[in-house]
């Protein structure tokens, strides 16, 4: 039912600027990195939501790979939202992505059970279950990225999806 469901927003995807993206990064993506991005960029690209999950061992790159396809989405005028399973792990990704994404103007909002901003603000939004307990009525959001999504049940992770538009998903998982 997922591909039955249709999109409004396929995503344009500029290779020229996601090469630019690519060639700031502080190391060199793998091969394996590089076929997911690749499969990941021609899911946004499809009128169906994208439902994708990228495995790989901790420390191989995962989140690397999912900031690619927020770049993507921010390019498009989507907001996208990086949920994780404890404070710690929203940190952590937030502190990487906030390092990726501050050198271009782009601002990310951090919501935990102790940091509480309103999601409209920001265009990209990490944060940990208290996602959950926020108004996600949001036309904008193009992009649900879930990470350690066994630590979610089914219920939480389609409460991020219940868009009157369906986001793309990517799952996320060791």
């Amino acid at each position: 039912s997922w591909h039955q469901a249709q999109v409004s927003h396929a995503f344009r995807v500029d290779q020229d600027q996601v090469l630019q993206f690519i060639s700031r990064l502080p190391f060199q993506l793998t091969v394996a990195q590089n076929q997911a991005i690749k499969d990941i960029l021609t899911d946004l690209s499809a009128p169906q939501p994208m439902n994708r999950l990228l495995q790989g061992d901790v420390g191989s790159g995962k989140t690397v790979v999912a900031a690619i396809a927020i770049y993507i989405a921010h390019l498009n005028g989507f907001q996208s939202i990086f949920m994780a399973p404890t404070e710690i792990l929203a940190n952590q990704h937030f502190n990487t992505l906030n390092s990726l994404f501050k050198p271009l103007g782009i601002e990310i909002g951090l919501i935990t059970g102790h940091c509480k901003l309103k999601i409209e603000n920001w265009k990209i939004v990490v944060g940990t279950h208290a996602l959950l307990h926020r108004q996600l009525n949001a036309p904008n959001l193009g992009l649900v990225i879930i990470d350690e999504q066994h630590r979610f049940g089914v219920e939480q992770r389609a409460a991020l999806l219940n868009q009157p538009t369906p986001p793309h998903l990517l799952t996320m998982t060791a």
